[in-house]
This record gives structure tokens, sequence and C-alpha cells, in this order.
């Protein structure tokens, strides 16, 4: 019998804490049109054995992938990386077209949801918000040219990655991805 090949197919899911289970649920059905699929709530947790009770929903985020979330009631209250910016960490979920992004941007500013963008990454355009657990949520759809300008990208991904290590400053090989959202500064 020969090694099986040591490569993940995909993420299976993505898991966070949220304040409240219920109100998650809620807020992703209505503001994202996610079926709510699955829970879990047991009082002590499978992978340590440790005493604490917990609800773990689970949330289909299109194409197989999963969101996932754990209420933590006897926790202290949850908090955030103060020493890592707001706009670093977040979940990015993709969506078909520009037509489509604008719809939920229109969507989420209507139910009080502050948004910001449309963002124009060339490859892709977003629009970001939070979630009610503070969690920083990106949508995004592919530009139609992604592709090509991928590719494009992708020649230069290993100077950068080599310049940046040794400068820590940004290097010059692809600032044409956000020339144009970058130009008014």
């Amino acid at each position: 019998m020969s090694a099986p090949e040591l490569k993940v197919q995909q993420i299976h899911h993505v898991a966070y804490r949220c304040r409240d289970a219920k109100e998650t649920v809620e807020w992703y059905k209505k503001m994202l049109n996610m079926d709510y699929t699955l829970a879990f709530a047991e009082n002590h947790v499978p992978s340590t054995h440790e005493p604490d009770p917990y609800m773990h929903i689970f949330l289909d985020a299109g194409n197989g992938n999963v969101l996932a979330f754990f209420e933590l009631p006897t926790k202290p209250e949850m908090g955030r990386d103060e020493n890592t910016p707001k706009w670093v960490q977040h979940l990015a979920l993709k969506v078909a077209d520009h037509d489509t992004l604008v719809a939920y941007k229109e969507h989420l500013e209507a139910n009080g949801v502050e948004v910001l963008g449309v963002t124009d990454h060339s490859v892709f355009h977003s629009i970001y918000f939070f979630d009610p657990n503070g969690h920083r949520i990106e949508l995004a759809y592919d530009d139609p040219d992604s592709a090509a300008m991928a590719a494009k990208a992708a020649q230069v991904k290993d100077a950068m990655l080599a310049e940046w290590s040794q400068t820590k400053r940004a290097p010059r090989h692809a600032d044409w991805l956000h020339a144009k959202e970058l130009e008014e500064l």
C-alpha cells in the first residue's frame, strides 16, 4: 500500500467565537442568506475533555464551505488582538458578480449595517462590514479579467516576497493592482 499524498483538499470549516449563537444564526440568515445547517452542544470539549459547556453552530457558506461559531458562556467576554488593526483579520466570501455585490451592499445598509466600499482590487472588487460579533466580513466578486491579472501578478510573487523579506517595504512589482483605488492619495 502506498502512502497517501499529503495535500489539503479544501477548507472543511472555519470557526470563530460568537457572543450569542441564536443572534449569529439569525444575522447570517437575514444579512447573507446563509442556511443554518448543524449545531453541537456539549458540556465537555471533545478534543480536550475539559468541562466547559459550549454551543457550536454551522452555516452553509456555499460550494461546500462551512462557517462555524462557538458560543462560550463560561469564558470572559470575547475580545480581539489589539495589536492587529481591525482591517487585517477578516473572512472573505465570494459572490457572483458586480450586481450581486451592489445588491448586498444596499441590503446590508437598509438593515443598518455600515458598509465600506466597493473597493477596487483590480483582480477582484469588495465591500467590507462587521457582523454582530465584531468579525470583519468581506464580500468579493472576481473581475471579468481576473485570470489574466492574477497570472500577471503571479509572475512577480517570488521577487516581491524576497524584496519584502529584506526591506519590510512594499515592493512596486504589482502596484498596478491598486492604482485606480489609490490614485486619490
